[in-house]
């Protein structure tokens, strides 16, 4: 059972999980025990977190396999008592083992084609894992039909694939029962994965659309489990994507995954696009791959097709039953040109187009009436309901109607076969079919034509005949709409919805010459043959070990409530700054340096009015009131309005716009500290800028006394980011020999003088103390963003220079949980604000000067 720190990823589906009836399992010891320990631990109702610090019990690296379905197939005994299992071999999970290493054991966690009595579970649990390591997932009836039926195959199968809810009676209307149902399904599936789970050694690698948010329940059990995601499906384009009502849910379960996995370059695009526009995630390429940072996680893409299994194809073909169809389907379509679709009965194949594309070129080209013939192979549908059967009946009307229209005595243009069909007589199919044409209208990956492409290449040392021995040809009529298509570059590529231009495509594919189908065919044999599902299962793995390659060396955390659960991934010495230690360390100090960003960091970035309230004044005011410290608010800010907010301050230092002007106290006059006065720049910048404004909706241009900043955070994300990266490059083109640093920050394009930044103040702050006698025994430096972690890494560098001394107690702290080049974090400013308190609480009394009093509102 799994522990009822569960039940909060559950509150966003409204609670409702006791009325599905699944009734609480008595507690019972694990099928295999891997996490050392009670036996409690694992079941307990107060069991937290397993982390993966435990020894491990594992001699091996392991893989969990885990999808809707097990590799297997179920038969119920002649007698009634019991069932009997053996190996589905056309089943991807079970052919992807060919790709990983040979030493590796693989599990399996699904659940099976039948309903098994509850009385028998157990039984068939332990036969299934003594004999085949699958753990089955058992869902009762009313999750598995709202999950499958429901949650599935209404609302992600129809979404994923472009079709919309338009309407009650077209496409259904969002149902949060159906996902309440989908989210528990995900959390059986976990349970039976932490059954058999060693958190250090295993790799989890979880398959399709199904179990898109188990990665959170393994991730929130399992801080540091290795797993991999992959989708076999579409990924929609984001404006299709975020029509999805639990569109974030779904979007950050599959980010706690280490790998996601697509096949195509177009689901990857769409996918990283949903998560810039939803949750503001940029990513990267990095010698060839590509990344997502999210709280500290690089979040791997892989791009990769999946193929077919080579060996079992190649068997198929050596088949005597095989070569005996061969022979009955040439004699039955002898003198015949035909062409062949192999689809599933569904409403995404395009069954119905393909047919209109073979009656219009009928039309165009007599010459092929009573010589071509469309075989269209329809095997069972895997869904139900009102579209399918709608679209079924559209194909058998025009099946009659091609066939009344072109047929002849011992001809028909169309022959329907509405039957499931064995892959020995498939592939007999194959070895007829002059073209395959596939009209899908959208699909995840679609293999028949690879197995065509194979069965069309034969096994031509077991091949006797002067026809098989002979040069191989193939054609293939593919939609552009579907995973294989960008692999096959010599396919004659097709919008299906346009019959005209597909009845064109046909005519050409078997009207083209034997030698240029020859040289298509080589070409794809090729691809096919050496990409293989060995090859995409070996590929995803070895992308799956590199990206985790770092689990055990960094610290993680993870925060979260619900489906908002994340793991954060630190450096092994990054940690919350204690108050306790910070106000000890500084009640010892005598020379105190304490620089202070502002925005994000004292003053919250989401508040309209950036004022400073009373409470910081005050705090801000005590601290620069105590003789012993130093105190600098840095900023990028500009001077007037810093010093008109910090007036009360007298004591107060400000670094505005990064540094540029400076100022020790109220009384003192603002430097210039740039390298550079001179603003001539200007004239040549803001122009540009103007430029990138007037065409980038949502853009302003923040004009400065140092500096110019282009933000384009209110603009559409992918179009601002895009216009940012051109302004970046033209910018530096046009001010190349200007003295200024173009640079590039969270939704802005800044130019400013050289040697102008928060490291400089930074620097220039702990060599004046040092020169007047007062080298800082205890810095505490304090900012939230990128042009703070230039004052972290400036020191670091002042101890190396004996600016600051090896013994300086320094706290150099970032806001916010994520990868810094600080040591410490605070939540959040009310955090940062509580700290600053208890530091002016602490000050000695008598070190302060006579102008404290002067500093509140």
């Amino acid at each position: 059972m799994m522990s009822r720190s569960y039940t909060n990823l559950l509150d966003l589906a409204s609670g409702n999980f006791p009325a599905m009836g699944q009734p609480r399992e008595k507690k019972r010891l694990p099928r295999v025990m891997t996490v050392p320990g009670v036996i409690s631990e694992l079941d307990d109702d107060q069991a937290n977190s397993v982390t993966s610090d435990a020894p491990s019990s594992a001699i091996q690296d392991r893989i969990i396999i885990v999808a809707n379905q097990l590799p297997v197939k179920a038969k119920r005994r002649p007698d009634n008592k019991g069932w009997s299992f053996s190996w589905d071999d056309d089943s991807l999970l079970l052919q992807l083992k060919d790709g990983l290493p040979e030493e590796m054991e693989v599990l399996y966690v699904g659940s099976l084609k039948v309903d098994v009595d509850p009385v028998e579970q157990d039984d068939v649990s332990q036969l299934l894992l003594d004999k085949f390591k699958c753990v089955p997932a058992f869902l009762p009836s009313d999750i598995l039909t709202k999950f499958y039926h429901g949650f599935c195959k209404q609302h992600l199968w129809p979404l994923f694939h472009y079709m919309l809810p338009f309407s009650a009676s077209h496409g259904g209307r969002f149902d949060r029962s159906l996902w309440e149902a989908y989210v528990a399904a995900n959390k059986i599936f976990s349970q039976r994965v932490i059954e058999i789970i060693n958190p250090e050694d295993d790799y989890v690698w979880i398959h399709d659309y199904h179990l898109m948010v188990l990665p959170t329940f393994l991730r929130r059990r399992f801080n540091r489990l290795r797993m991999g995601f992959f989708l076999h499906s579409p990924f929609p384009s984001s404006e299709i994507y975020r029509t999805l009502p639990v569109r974030e849910e779904i979007m950050k379960a599959l980010l706690n995954s280490d790998l996601i996995g697509f096949h195509t370059y177009d689901y990857a695009r769409h996918f990283l696009s949903c998560c810039s526009r939803m949750l503001g995630l940029e990513y990267q390429s990095k010698r060839g791959y590509i990344g997502v940072e999210y709280y500290g996680r690089t979040i791997g893409i892989k791009i990769m097709p999946v193929g077919i299994h080579m060996g079992q194809i190649k068997s198929v073909l050596s088949l005597a039953d095989k070569e005996w169809r061969v022979a009955e389907l040439k004699q039955q379509f002898e003198g015949k040109t035909v062409l062949l679709g192999v689809d599933d009965m569904d409403v995404f194949k395009g069954i119905d187009l393909k047919l209109l594309a073979m009656e219009q070129m009928l039309k165009q080209h007599p010459k092929w009436q009573g010589r071509a013939v469309l075989v269209q192979i329809a095997n069972p549908s895997r869904g139900r309901g009102k579209d399918l059967e709608d679209i079924q009946a559209e194909i058998q009307a025009s099946c009659r109607r091609i066939n009344e229209t072109f047929g002849q005595p011992g001809y028909e243009p169309i022959v329907l076969i509405d039957r499931p069909v064995s892959l020995c007589e498939r592939f007999a199919y194959y070895t007829i079919a002059e073209c395959v044409v596939v009209t899908a209208v959208r699909d995840g990956m679609n293999l028949t034509p690879y197995e065509y492409i194979v069965g069309r290449q034969g096994v031509s040392e077991s091949e006797s005949s002067s026809e098989s021995s002979g040069p191989k040809k193939s054609m293939l009529v593919v939609s552009e709409f579907i995973g294989c298509s960008p692999s096959l570059s010599g396919a004659i590529r097709v919008n299906p919805w346009n019959t005209e231009s597909t009845a064109e495509a046909m005519n050409e594919a078997i009207s083209m010459s034997d030698a240029e189908k020859q040289l298509r065919h080589e070409k794809h044999y090729r691809y096919v043959s050496s990409h293989d599902v060995a090859f995409w299962s070996r590929s995803f793995f070895q992308d799956l070990e590199r990206t985790c390659k770092d689990h055990f060396r960094r610290r993680c955390w993870g925060i979260g409530l619900s489906f908002g659960f994340r793991v954060v991934a630190l450096d092994p010495n990054f940690r919350k700054l204690s108050i306790d230690h910070i106000v000890s360390v500084y009640l010892r100090s005598k020379n105190r340096a304490i620089l202070l960003d502002y925005d994000g960091t004292v003053m919250p970035q989401t508040s309209h009015n950036k004022t400073p309230s009373a409470e910081v004044i005050s705090i801000i005011n005590a601290l620069s009131g105590d003789t012993k410290n130093t105190v600098f608010v840095v900023s990028g800010r500009g001077r007037e309005s810093l010093g008109k907010w910090f007036s009360p301050c007298k004591k107060l230092g400000i670094a505005a716009e990064h540094g540029f002007f400076m100022r020790w106290s109220a009384n003192d006059e603002w430097e210039v500290c740039g390298q550079n006065s001179e603003f001539g720049w200007k004239q040549i910048a803001e122009p540009v800028m103007k430029l990138y404004t007037e065409s980038t909706d949502g853009s302003s241009i923040e004009t400065k006394e140092s500096a110019l900043v282009w933000h384009h955070r209110d603009a559409d994300p992918g179009f601002g980011s895009s216009q940012a990266k051109e302004m970046l490059d033209h910018l530096e083109s046009v001010l190349a020999n200007e003295p200024v640093a173009v640079k590039s920050g969270q939704f802005i394009v800044e130019v400013k003088p050289q040697g102008v930044s928060k490291g400089m103040v930074a620097e220039k702050i702990f060599t004046t103390m040092s020169e007047k006698g007062k080298q800082a025994d205890f810095v505490l430096c304090i900012g939230d963003d990128r042009s703070d972690e230039e004052m972290f890494e400036i020191i670091s560098n002042a101890i190396s220079s004996g600016i600051l001394s090896s013994s300086t107690s320094v706290f150099a702290c970032t806001v916010g949980q994520k990868p810094s080049k600080a040591r410490y974090y605070l939540d959040d400013p009310a955090e940062v604000l509580n700290m600053l308190e208890a530091l002016a609480e602490a000050s000695d009394p008598e070190s302060f000067t006579d102008t404290e009093s002067e500093g509140s509102l």
